[in-house]
Formats: structure tokens, sequence, C-alpha cells
């Protein structure tokens, strides 16, 4: 058997789409002067989605009527799948990692996503290999690319309601720093002015009183205060040195009034008002729903398999062996795709540095653990069903659940948790578990595929 794996491990490293990717890889190493074009990118990205969407929807189209059941069953095992897979990630990087919470809980929506590279570099391993494959597996793409995001906006709507601060940090974190904190410092710091205006008066003593009023004005109340201080010790308008400063009195409580009003305007702000402070906040609303389930990947992808269905329906069938554009080219395309993967992968690595080796560790191991743990449900799957899968549907199923995304959830955290480190899950999910994954990790999961297809094979339940 390791034999049988170094060979396909061997055999995987040296094909072209390998190739390509270790080019990319090598630029930056290297110090070579060569960016590739975001506008080039971002067409191929669409370019492969489209392909694959529009392949997928005519085999689709193709099937039998009995096989729609099993595919949407598929659909839902897999939703689960990555939504526990997520869940899971979130534990482990809580237990055996220095993560913050926020942080954590951003690199498990990742993993509870899937990649649209990591997948179409498994289809290209797969076609070149002949290997055969359910063809509604890009659909699969599309619906498991859903629960990671869904996670990471619970677990971060919770923290949120748990007190996290406005620069992520949960209690007890370092640098953690509450809202009510802040606003105590706030007051703290205008209760010292007031005591600083009592102070000061009271060493001012009359000269304060000319500086505020004037002269005249402070003769005036001194006057006011001296007959009324008489005549509350019952010696008419007699003022003995011994008693109270009435004019500093005076003063002191005008003072004292003026900054009760500044810190009545001051202490409750109509943004920071209580009623709308402690307002639970929706991990949900409608911009956030519109990114989870029509962002261009997914849009991309069900515009392709909906074109590719219907024009199969109407018996026109395009992704033949012998058309140029979605056929012929799309090896081209791929590799010129990994290409830039590969020199994206290798800059996102300097970011591991500050995160540690177990973090590093985390991104190297766990696409092992969630691919056999995905192979293992598709097997139980087809055992349930009674219909035995093809070695493509086994591991094409273990890169999705293996898998960490770099486009969708990326762009949910800018939108809906930007307390999140931007650079650590992407280091991740796209510098360790994605160069992992289509060297070493696709070969290693058609061994584990093969392996448990012979242990436990699955008969045909007419059989």
């Amino acid at each position: 058997m390791l034999h049988e794996f170094l060979n396909n491990v061997l055999h995987n490293m040296f094909k072209p789409l390998l190739l390509f990717f270790y080019a990319g890889f090598l630029v930056p190493l290297l110090g070579v002067k060569i960016e590739f074009p975001k506008a080039a990118y971002q067409a191929l990205t669409i370019y492969l989605l489209l392909a694959i969407g529009w392949h997928g929807g005519e085999e689709l189209a193709s099937l039998e009527p009995e096989m729609y059941g099993q595919a949407l069953g598929f659909m839902f095992v897999g939703f689960l799948t990555n939504l526990v897979i997520g869940i899971v990630a979130y534990q482990l990087l809580r237990a055996f990692t220095t993560l913050r919470k926020v942080d954590a809980a951003t690199v498990a929506g990742y993993y509870g996503s899937d990649s649209a590279g990591t997948f179409v570099t498994c289809l290209g391993v797969l076609t070149a290999a002949q290997v055969a494959f359910a063809p509604y597996m890009p659909v699969m793409l599309a619906v498991m690319e859903i629960p990671g995001c869904l996670v990471a906006l619970f677990l971060v709507s919770r923290m949120r309601n748990h007190g996290m601060d406005a620069q992520g940090n949960m209690p007890g974190e370092v640098g953690y720093r509450a809202h009510h904190k802040q606003q105590h410092l706030a007051h703290s710091e205008l209760d010292e002015t007031v005591d600083d205006v009592t102070v000061t008066a009271r060493h001012n003593g009359h000269q304060a009183v000319h500086s505020q009023y004037g002269s005249g004005t402070a003769t005036a109340v001194a006057t006011r205060t001296t007959r009324k201080q008489g005549h509350h010790h019952g010696g008419g308008d007699d003022y003995r040195p011994g008693d109270s400063d009435p004019v500093m009195e005076t003063y002191e409580e005008e003072e004292a009034h003026k900054a009760e009003e500044r810190i009545a305007i001051q202490r409750v702000p109509p943004a920071e008002d209580p009623s709308l402070e402690h307002k639970p906040k929706s991990w949900l609303n409608r911009e956030l729903l519109h990114e989870v389930f029509l962002n261009p990947g997914i849009f991309l992808l069900f515009a392709g398999i909906a074109i590719g269905f219907i024009s199969r329906l109407q018996g026109e069938k395009v992704t033949s062996a012998g058309d140029a554009l979605f056929n012929t080219l799309f090896q081209g395309c791929l590799c010129l795709f990994l290409l830039e993967m590969g020199i994206s992968a290798c800059s996102k690595l300097k970011d591991l540095r500050v995160a540690g080796w177990k973090f590093v560790a985390f991104g190297l191991l766990a696409p092992n653990l969630f691919a056999i743990t995905g192979i293992c449900v598709a097997h139980c799957y087809s055992l349930f069903l009674g219909q035995p899968f093809d070695l493509g549907t086994y591991v094409l199923f273990a890169v999705l659940c293996g898998a960490a995304s770099y486009i969708a959830v990326p762009a949910v955290q800018r939108l809906a948790i930007p307390e999140a480190s931007p650079t650590l899950p992407l280091a991740a999910s796209l510098g360790l578990t994605f160069s992992y994954n289509v060297t070493l990790g696709i070969p290693l999961y058609m061994m584990i595929a093969e392996s448990i297809m012979k242990l436990a094979p699955v008969y045909h339940a007419a059989a």
C-alpha cells in the first residue's frame, strides 16, 4: 500500500498542473519580478467556474430520474458534514492554539467551507487519470461552500453579545477593554475636572470671583450674600471675619452647578443611548444573506449549471470532446490559474510567523482529518443507499471536506467580521492547506478511498 501511495504521489507531483503550481511558488522565494494581473486572475476564475458548472449541468440533465434523489440526499449530507467540520475546527483551534476567539471562529469558517481552486485542481487530476466521478459533484461545490460562512457568523455574533470589544478581544484576553470601562474612565475624568474647579476657586478667593464676574458683579454678590449670612446668624447686617466666606460659597455653588450641567450633557450622548447599546445584534441580515448565498462564486457556478442543464434538455450538448472553448482550453486555463495560486500561496506563508507552530500544524493536519471524515461519511451514505460510488466521487467529496475557502468566506469576513485578522485565515487556507491538498493530499485521499472501498465493498441494492 505504501509503495502504491508513493507511486501515486510521484505520478501526481509531476503532472503539468502541479508543475505550474511549483513554478508560481518559486516566484516569491527567488524574488522574480512577476506580478500576475488581477484582471487575468478574475477572468480565469470566471471561466473555470462557468466551465465546471456548464459541464455539470449537462451531465445532470442526462441523469436517470432515480439519481436525482441520491444527488439531493448527498447535498444535504455534504451541507451537514461541513457544518460539523466548522464547529469541530473551532473547538480544535481553541484547545490547541493561542488564537483569539474571534480569529479562531473566522478560521473555522474557512475550514467549514470548501475551495473552488482545490476542487478544480482535483477535477483536472481525475480527468487526466480518467477516474470517473458523479456528475452532480459541481453542485456539491456550491452547496458545501455555505456552511462555513454560517458557522463563522453565528460564533462571532455570540461573542459580540457576550462582551467582545471593538478590537475583537473577549473578556480575559490581552488588550480587552469593555465599553462600560471606557465610559467609567471618561466619567472619572469629568469628576476630576469638577474637583479641580472647586479647589482652584478656594485657592484663588475673591480674585477668582473678580476674574469670573468682574469687580462690580463681585461686589453685588458679596453684598447680597453678606446680608443673607447676617440674617442667618441673627446678627442683622453684621459679618465677622471668623465666619465662612459667603462670596466663595456663592462662587463655588455656581461653578459646581455649571459643571453638573456639562456632565449631564456628556455622560449620555445620543450615540450611546443605553437602550440601544444592549440591543441584540442580528447575525444575519439582508446584506449578509446576499453575500452568503449569492456571492460571485456561487452565482457563476449555479449560472453555469442552469445553462448547461437547460441547453441539454433542449438537445444541445456543448462540452463534448470536440469543443474548443469549454473543453480543450480548460487544461491550459487551469495551468495559468495554478501558476497564480502558487504565487499567492507562497506570499501568504510569511504571515504565519506570528501564529506559532501549533497553528501551522493545524493547517497541515486538519485537511487530513476532515478529508478522511468526508470519505467515511460518503461511504456510509453509499452503504445506506445500497449504491456503490465511483472512486472520483469519494476523492472530490474528501477535497470538499478537507479544503478551506479563500474566496467566499474572505468576502463575508470583510463585510461582517472586521474585528478578525485578515491575514491569518488566508495564510492557513491558501499557504498551508491548499498547497498540501494539491501536492500530497489528493493522492493520499485516493489511496484511502480505494482501501475503504476494498475493505467494506458496497453492493448494488438490486443484487
